[in-house]
């Protein structure tokens, strides 16, 4: 399996190949978890998360989707990402600046047909423009931060499988 490049993209992904059936390897995730971090198991997907005393604001979380399609050879399909709720709220942020802007462009063409004065309008799209980019380098801020926990949960997951003959 490779190890995550140091390039920090929106969702890494990676496939960890195995020789082993689907239902060993889903009691592989049956275990008590060490400190700091919780497992939670439904049927063919794992999450791997730290528990709430080690969590912050860009605290990532590691889905795990484990897939068979031979007899005796498995696949662990993994995405990391962040709190469901954080990004459901960064994804609200975005449809709502990005309406708003429609509306003040609606707003802007209407008043410049009626050659009435836009100034206010261009420079409220000017603002949330800013507030965009304003977004983007805030959520950038948080994947490097994010950067060593979601480096610990990989490394979590290679010591829990580490027994499993890899294809």
């Amino acid at each position: 399996m490779s190890e995550l490049g140091d390039e920090i993209v929106l969702r890494p992904r990676f496939k960890i190949g195995l020789d082993i059936d689907l239902e060993s390897l889903k009691t592989t995730f049956d275990v008590k978890a060490k400190n700091p971090f919780s497992i939670k198991r439904l049927d063919e997907h794992v999450y791997l998360r730290f528990k709430k005393a080690q969590t912050d604001f860009w605290s990532p979380q590691l889905h795990l989707e484990m897939t068979s399609f031979e007899e005796g050879e498995s696949t662990i399909h993994g995405v990391f990402g962040p709190n469901p709720t954080l990004w459901t709220f960064f994804i609200f942020l975005h449809f709502g600046i990005g309406t708003l802007f429609v509306i003040l462009g609606v707003f802007a063409y209407s008043n410049y047909s009626l050659g009435h004065d836009v100034t206010l309008w261009m420079v409220g799209m000017g603002f949330l423009v800013a507030i965009w980019f304003a977004l983007y380098a805030f959520g950038r801020l948080g994947k490097a931060k994010g950067r060593t926990q979601m480096n610990q949960l990989h490394s979590y997951l290679n010591e829990l499988i580490q027994d499993i003959p890899k294809k």
